[in-house]
């Protein structure tokens, strides 16, 4: 079970870093550009925050696959923790075959079927991104789709089948449920992180254990 952080602001991933509870990181071109900064740069950055068994998504964009593959090798020298992320296209899928051939690990992302997330096991995908609120946007189970991913997986004879990673999660449920339906790894804005350490019987408890401390001391 892991929890990725889906941005690319470094002053909030290295507050979020230092707590232990984050894996890895998730990036893309619309965050990068928020930046403000040159995604090699926050990459870097990014990347310090981390060991050298996590993972940090850098995604490239190109129409071709051989441009996409001189993107990645910007982004992979710059430590082992980089994971290349890719569309779920045919060039992307050429990509992925390429680089994890190298054992270069690689994050298909923009995933929404079954069939696609099958082509990413074949192309050797370290991690396979189903969007989970994209789908609901369309009509379509986000969940029940992981569940029929992780139910091919299991049943496949592939020897490393791709982690799950549960992207476009939008509410807490999303993240119980993805669990629930046998993702391996959450990615998230950091809020809907914060919402997951809330809830009102905490703050009850809490006010109620200082009330009775102050009891106490005051004795």
């Amino acid at each position: 079970m892991k929890i990725f952080l889906d941005t690319s602001d470094v002053e909030v991933i290295r507050q979020h870093s230092e707590t232990g509870m984050i894996d890895g990181v998730t990036t893309n071109p619309t965050l990068m550009m928020q930046s403000g900064r040159d995604p090699i740069d926050v990459i870097k950055d990014i990347s310090a925050l981390f060991s050298d068994d996590s993972s940090i998504s850098a995604e490239v964009v190109a129409d071709t696959a051989e441009e996409m593959i001189s993107q990645a090798k910007q982004y992979y020298s710059i430590s082992s923790n980089i994971t290349i992320k890719v569309p779920c296209t045919e060039e992307g899928l050429k990509v992925c075959k390429f680089l994890s051939d190298k054992g270069i690990p690689v994050n298909v992302t923009l995933i929404f079927s079954t069939t696609q997330a099958i082509l990413c096991a074949k192309a050797g995908a370290k991690y396979v991104s189903p969007f989970i609120g994209r789908c609901e946007d369309n009509g379509l189970s986000g969940i029940g789709l992981i569940e029929s991913i992780r139910t091919i997986y299991d049943r496949s004879n592939i020897g490393h089948p791709p982690e799950i990673l549960a992207a476009s999660i939008r509410t807490t449920d999303h993240v119980t449920n993805a669990f629930i339906a046998g993702t391996d790894i959450v990615t998230l804005p950091p809020s809907i992180l914060k919402e997951m350490y809330k809830h009102d019987l905490t703050d009850q408890g809490i006010d109620q254990f200082d009330k009775d401390w102050k009891k106490v001391n005051h004795k």
